[in-house]
């Protein structure tokens, strides 16, 4: 109303009161629309109905499943959407969704054949099958969108083999290929509401199969209702409201206000810890849950000095992750010793046992052993894209330790770069070193190593040229790691892939392509009214199981 006090003559009472009525008449209706309303301003306070409101600070760019390769994206999907396979919930194990059973794998690795579920429809009513689901795979390889070469790498073709027979044959034998097919975008879509062709993508609509139908989607909120055909168990709840705020700041608000049920990503460490320690006295939720979440710092081998491994075994050895977890993350990660996070049964700690944590006297022979003292330091950039206050902090804490600790043996730089420029960057070699987050494709252990040590073209002479090494700015090349990864790949014995991944491991501690920092810890804050509330490592926040009871 500030228009009001900017007038400079005074209104009459009995207009201030007319327009006073007025504006408290438009107020109630702008927040109580009427059905059928796409309006961006629906009132969605917690408290008023059995619908959850749940806030964040993610705000997905499209969520159609063949292009969305953000988590913002994946977070609504989950709800919105089934894939052939999910996961029972707190475990990791993978079971059927649309599938009935695990694929019958070929003897040679190359041929999955799945039996799907009979009796399911799309949002739209249009029947799903073996065909549907052909359909919605190889739409997503061949529109192109950002996630497609996930599917396409390793995929040669998607038939229906049967009205509910799915038969899909690989390019080369690929173990964790059932995990992959978990993977929210290769979810079911209705082949009346999209269609195949490059770039043919509907970001603003989703027609899927799942528990809960897409009935509003704006910058601001998006809302779904329960789908009453759903095949499955029904939700415990009446529907979804995202409510997508502008800051964290405007989260941690907007749940100590009760405005929204649930709040769940992105808070900073200190709105983490201060609704933690009130969370008894206002008998508020709050849940803490490992993540699968990891952060690295890369090294890129081919640029002088890290293309010397004692160089880069010189950096890993003067790392400090608890200094990291207690000063920057404020015990909200845990120290993490191997590319691999410790959810994973094939996680080996090769980093604690061969170089601990802030091993200062193994740094400094090391640093001498590469010809470096105080009087000819080495000097190191460490990049991360400007957003990131964590990683931020992440990159001074190394610069002080450098200096402090090393006896100026080692002088470290930070660079702060603009989101986009910085993911440019990164595969073009600029960077002597980065700061990476890496939040996993699909739940196997290859999705930590394949992404960024694989390298399809180069050599130990001039790094990778080419393949996933070069993507993540590494450039790091090695003979063995590709038979590593390739073997692992297509080993489908459980107990042999372990050993083979012990193997990457060990070889990754003796080259140091990258050093593991930290795992980190997820949040979830729920209000006093909510049941059922859980944070899973995979499928993050399943909506569907909670309950909001009366106030």
């Amino acid at each position: 109303m500030n228009w009001l006090v900017s007038r400079k003559r005074l209104w009459s009472l009995g207009k201030f009161i007319g327009l006073s009525l007025l504006c408290c008449f438009l107020v109630i209706s702008c927040n109580n629309p009427q059905p059928g309303t796409n309006s961006s301003t629906v009132n969605t306070t917690a408290g008023n109905s059995a619908r959850l409101v749940v806030g964040t600070t993610l705000r997905p760019r499209t969520l159609d499943p063949a292009d969305n390769y953000e988590l913002a994206g994946s977070n609504v999907m989950t709800s919105l959407s089934d894939r052939l396979y999910t996961y029972e919930i707190g475990t990791g194990e993978l079971v059927p969704q649309l599938a009935t059973a695990l694929p019958q794998v070929s003897a040679d690795g190359l041929t999955y054949t799945i039996p799907v579920r009979q009796g399911v429809v799309f949002h739209d009513g249009t029947a799903f099958n073996a065909e549907a689901m052909a359909f919605s795979l190889n739409r997503f390889i061949q529109n192109g969108g950002k996630p497609a070469s996930l599917l396409s790498d390793v995929v040669d073709s998607v038939q229906a083999s049967g009205e509910y027979e799915l038969t899909i044959r690989l390019k080369n034998a690929f173990a964790p290929f059932p995990s992959l097919l978990a993977f929210p975008g290769l979810c079911a879509v209705s082949p009346q509401a999209y269609e195949i062709g490059t770039g043919k993508f509907k970001p603003r609509e989703f027609v899927g199969t799942g528990p809960y139908r897409l009935v509003q989607f704006t910058p601001n909120l998006i809302r779904m209702d329960v789908f009453d055909r759903y095949w499955g168990e029904k939700p415990a709840n009446q529907g979804i409201d995202f409510q997508i705020l502008s800051s964290s700041a405007n989260l941690f608000n907007s749940f100590r206000t009760g405005q929204v049920d649930i709040a769940y990503q992105t808070f900073d460490p200190e709105q983490v810890q201060s609704l933690k320690q009130q969370a008894q006295s206002n008998g508020w939720q709050a849940l803490e849950e490992k993540s699968n979440v990891v952060t690295h710092l890369g090294l890129n081998a081919k640029q002088q000095p890290l293309d010397n491994p004692v160089v880069r075994r010189a950096i890993a050895a003067m790392i400090d992750r608890p200094l990291l977890t207690q000063r920057v993350y404020q015990e909200q990660a845990e120290p993490l010793y191997s590319m691999i996070p410790n959810t994973f049964d094939s996680y080996k700690p090769v980093f604690q046992t061969t170089y601990g944590d802030g091993n200062v006297e193994q740094a400094k022979a090391l640093l001498a052993q590469a010809g470096y003292t105080r009087e000819n330091p080495l000097t190191l950039e460490i990049a991360y894209p400007v957003y990131s206050l964590t990683r931020q902090q992440v990159a001074s804490t190394l610069q002080e330790y450098g200096s402090q600790r090393l006896d100026g043996a080692v002088q470290i730089q930070t660079k702060a770069e603009e989101g986009a420029t910085f993911f440019a960057n990164i595969s073009k070699g600029v960077y002597q070193a980065v700061l990476l987050d890496w939040y996993p494709d699909f739940s196997d252990a290859d999705n930590y190593i394949h992404p960024f040590l694989s390298c399809t073209q180069g050599n130990a002479t001039d790094g990778c040229e080419q393949g996933a090494s070069q993507s993540q700015g590494l450039f790091y090349y090695s003979d063995r790691m590709n038979q590593l990864i390739a073997q692992q790949r297509q080993e489908q014995n459980p107990q042999t892939r372990a050993a083979l991944f012990a193997q990457i491991q060990d070889l990754i501690a003796q080259d140091v392509p990258a050093i593991p920092l930290v795992q980190n810890k997820d949040y979830a804050f729920g209000q006093r009214t909510i049941q059922g509330l859980q944070v899973d490592p995979i499928l993050k926040l399943p909506l569907w199981n909670i309950e909001k009871a009366s106030s």
